[in-house]
């Protein structure tokens, strides 16, 4: 015991006599580490290499492993004078007295060549002139900028195991347990901060050169030789490190700007929690230098909250890289692709260049989906409250700039979003100015769509709304309603904030409001929804008949040689006229004359078949898929006219090219049924007013033959009616009053109709009238389209052969072929006849004998013909409807009432089964 007292005593004079020499060693040594602390270790890497130092002043590592011994603290050791307090001395667990083999030469003991006396093989004295004439110095250099403003530009130090032989420390089985713990604690302290120590150095398989190595982690080993009392609770601290090297190089990797600003401001808030580790590393540094008592198993209990946090902020930034792709491959699907390329058509319209962000198939987690992340881990971390207390604070501050986007949205109807990460995606190619002249609804449908999969989860049950307030309040700011430059106060900054669902709802409720009185106040809505009511649903339409008048000879010709500027100049002169409805309509000038080649029916076929619209596609199919028939190619200007309505921004929202669509179908039908009605009016007339027609013959069977003509027209003139009338009055004008009546109600609480609250109820209500009528018009269905269209085709090949059958008539009846008055005609009617039948040209008043029977069998096969194909099919719309007013709408069964008139007497009348008439048709 003795002994070893008097070699302490002569250790520690030892050490006086170096402190002495030395004595400015130690004070540089705590500030040197407290200047790491306060520093970004950009600094130290180049300092903390090892490397030989020439200055007696600069502190280097012992192979005895007090390497980081305090010299101050010996000296004051020393002054106190307890070398004879043997017990104090024993309580010293980490003094450098109980080295196995003290040193012959102690002064001599911190120079830079003696470690490899120890540590060599060669059993040849060296002379301390003897040092390497080369020695190893290692340099550091500026590496490239990066998008990173605050990623480290200095190169990766060397490996410890690149050092040379000389520089090696002496092994630790050479070492006491004692010195061994305390070169174990200087080590894991270098260690902490990222750096290799003397016996803790980076794993084989880890290269710091490589970015993918770094955000995994650097792995340590331990050279061989420690004691197993130190080795398991070493290697359990060691995961701090490791912790701590992925969440630097993540730091570096994801503030680059490609990442948005979500993850730049993830990374600030994770800066400050490193810059508190590093404290806290600086300060277990002076308690190892100053504190006797400081041991391995104190610096585990001190380093365990923080080793717990590192955790934390390691996984999490685990899950974000693999989100990225930049440790593991991440399969979840994602919409990026649609903004990767909508950036990069952007970007090359304004001839600008790719930047790393738009790198079409380059998978980035930012915004919605960081934050979505954060917020699951903390679901599932609830039951900690250290890392609850961690992630939330996390949350909040990763949150800031997402919620100032979503304030931005919600107050502006703006989107600031360089990186393209808010919950809002915003189309920038469809602007406004394009809507004047490609008149179409992209700019409400698909301007401003959502990134499903980049909602947070505290958007997620009111991103509707979100999506809304914006894109209402966007409109209002195109029309001048918005002061974008007012900066928006006293909202919530984070998603913690009590506020914050009161603040969403707010916003939607005042954008809805305010574009809702832009709509129907400033716009003048209701007006807008009159005047299409007057020219497509021909109401209180004089106007309308003078321009079919006017425009007879122009629509009777094939579509192809129809002019319509002619068509276009006669509407305008019967709009202007004084007396008309349309004179006095602010609107008229937005109306147009077109023509549309396709039939009705096959407009209406092909959407019907069409079993699903995707967005922005257009609601025809195209051409090679349906070939035209052939009452397309023999289409008139009658068939194929149609309206057109330009209506400006922003009352095109609500009547879109869609409706607009649906606006013209509805006109289309509604003029077929008046130009048939017209037709048969024209055959009623002829057949009143030719002598052909209105004397009564001798021949029985021809006057027979007449009264079967006059019966057929009149039942098809009922139908055609009867048609018009239901679709007039029983369909579009009721439907128009329900719209509205919510147009304009108030909330008085009376059991009114409710009003209109919401921008998007009033888009719908407008398509849904619309779709009711052309439902209750029976122009959605492709059976009854089918089947009207044969009637149609039976009503209009009838009327267009009534001139056909007055000419037979005149050459069938023997009463009309003879030179003088028939007995039941006046005078004043065969001297008009007269007239008639010289005006013709090539008229011959004889026939041939026995040609009267054969024309009169030829026209009696054509009216049966007529009766019959009209009769069959005007049954099976009956029954057709019958089915459908019980399955469907009630509202059909009315007008199956009114038809079946038309069929009474037939053999046709009565109802058929359903599957009788499926076959029939």
């Amino acid at each position: 015991m003795s002994s070893s007292a008097s070699t302490r005593a002569s250790s520690r004079a030892e050490r006086k006599t170096a402190a002495d020499t030395g004595s400015g060693q130690g004070q540089p040594l705590r500030a040197s580490a407290q200047e790491r602390s306060r520093n970004e270790r950009s600094d130290s890497r180049m300092t903390q290499s090892p490397q030989p130092s020439t200055s007696g002043t600069t502190h280097r590592r012992a192979a005895s492993g007090t390497q980081r011994t305090n010299r101050g603290v010996e000296e004051r050791r020393t002054e106190r004078v307890h070398v004879t307090t043997r017990e104090t001395l024993s309580k010293r667990t980490r003094s450098p007295d109980r080295r196995t083999a003290p040193s012959s030469h102690p002064v001599e003991r911190p120079r830079p060549a003696e470690p490899s006396r120890t540590y060599s093989e060669d059993p040849r004295p060296k002379s301390r002139v003897e040092a390497p004439e080369v020695p190893w110095l290692p340099e550091v250099s500026l590496i490239p900028h990066t998008t990173a403003p605050l990623a480290s530009r200095i190169s990766i130090p060397p490996l410890a195991s690149q050092a040379p032989q000389a520089l090696q420390p002496k092994p630790l089985h050479e070492l006491s347990l004692e010195v061994q713990e305390a070169a174990i604690l200087e080590d894991l302290l270098m260690v902490f901060m990222g750096y290799e120590g003397q016996y803790i150095r980076f794993s084989k398989n880890y290269n710091p050169s490589v970015e993918k190595d770094r955000l995994a982690g650097p792995g340590y080993k331990i050279l061989p030789g420690l004691d197993p009392s130190l080795q398991d609770l070493t290697t359990t601290m060691l995961k701090m490190a490791t912790h701590y090297g992925a969440i630097e190089a993540f730091v570096e990797v994801q503030s680059r700007e490609e990442f948005g600003a979500v993850n730049h401001a993830l990374c600030a808030a994770i800066r400050k929690l490193l810059h508190d580790y590093l404290i806290l590393i600086a300060q277990l540094e002076t308690q190892f230098l100053t504190n006797p008592s400081f041991t391995l198993h104190v610096l585990n209990l001190h380093t365990l909250p923080t080793s717990h946090m590192m955790f934390q902020v390691y996984s999490l930034a685990h899950a974000i890289l693999k989100r990225n792709s930049l440790l593991e491959e991440d399969l979840e699907d994602s919409d990026d692709g649609l903004d990767d390329i909508e950036n990069i058509l952007e970007t090359l319209r304004e001839e600008g260049e790719l930047g790393p962000g738009n790198i079409p198939g380059k998978k980035i987690c930012k915004g919605g989906s960081v934050l979505g992340l954060i917020t699951k881990r903390l679901e599932t971390m609830s039951g900690d409250p250290a890392a609850r207390s961690l992630l939330t604070s996390l949350l909040r501050d990763a949150s800031r700039p997402y919620m100032m986007m979503l304030n931005e949205w919600l107050h502006h109807g703006s989107i600031k979003d360089p990186h393209a990460e808010f919950l809002v995606r915003e189309q920038k190619s469809i602007r406004r100015e394009r809507l004047e002249e490609d008149y179409t609804d992209e700019y409400w449908e698909r301007r401003y769509t959502i990134r499903d999969n980049d909602v947070p989860p505290q958007l997620e049950d009111v991103k509707d709304k979100v999506l809304l307030a914006g894109k209402y309040l966007n409109v209002v700011r195109e029309c001048g309603g918005v002061d974008v430059s007012k900066d928006v106060t006293d909202v919530p900054r984070s998603f913690d904030d009590n506020r914050f669902l009161d603040n969403v709802n707010s916003a939607y409720a005042h954008a809805n409001e305010s574009l809702l009185q832009l709509l129907l106040t400033t716009h003048a809505l209701p007006a807008r929804l009159r005047s299409l009511k007057h020219y497509f649903f021909l109401d209180r339409s004089d106007f309308f008949s003078s321009f079919l008048e006017l425009g007879n000879s122009e629509l009777s010709k094939p579509v192809k040689k129809v002019n319509t500027n002619k068509l276009q100049s006669l509407l305008d002169i019967v709009l202007r006229q004084p007396g008309s409805v349309a004179a006095q309509d602010p609107f008229k000038e937005d109306i147009k004359i077109e023509m549309n080649e396709v039939s009705l029916t096959n407009s209406l076929t092909r959407v019907v078949n069409i079993s699903g619209i995707e967005q922005g596609e257009s609601l025809q199919t195209p051409a090679t898929a349906q070939p035209s028939n052939e009452s397309d190619k023999a289409a008139i200007g009658f068939t194929s006219l149609q309206l057109d309505y330009s209506v400006p921004f922003p009352v095109s929202l609500v009547i879109s090219r869609k409706t607009v669509w649906r606006y013209q179908a509805l006109f289309r039908y509604l003029l077929s049924l008046r130009y048939l009605e017209n037709q048969l009016l024209t055959s009623w007339q002829t057949h009143n007013r030719a002598a052909s027609w209105s004397h009564k013959s001798s021949n029985k069977e021809i006057e027979l033959l007449k009264r079967r003509v006059f019966t057929l027209r009149a039942r098809m003139l009922v139908f055609v009616q009867q048609l018009l009338y239901f679709c007039t009055a029983e369909v579009i004008e009721p439907n128009w009053q329900a719209l509205m009546a919510r147009l304009n109600a108030k909330e008085d609480g009376k059991g009114g109709p409710p009003p209109v609250r919401t921008v998007d109820e009033l888009m719908q209500d407008h398509v849904d009238f619309l779709d009711t009528c052309l439902k209750e018009c029976m122009l959605t269905n492709s059976r009854l389209l089918r089947v009207h269209s044969k009637l149609m085709q039976t009503c209009t090949l009838f009327a267009s052969y009534t001139g056909h059958l007055s000419r037979e008539l005149e050459r069938t009846d023997p009463d009309l072929a003879g030179a003088e008055k028939p007995a039941h005609m006046n005078q004043s009617q065969w001297a008009r006849y007269q007239t008639h039948r010289s005006q013709r040209q090539g008229d011959s008043t004889s026939n041939p004998p026995g040609t009267e029977d054969a024309r009169l069998e030829k026209m009696w096969e054509i009216v049966k013909k007529c009766e019959f194909h009209f009769s069959r099919h005007l049954q099976i719309l009956l029954d057709s409807l019958n089915h459908y007013a019980a399955t469907e709408t009630v509202v059909l069964l009315g007008l199956c009432a009114r038809l079946s008139t038309a069929n009474q007497g037939t053999q046709y009348s009565g109802l058929k089964a359903d599957g009788d008439a499926a076959v029939q048709a």
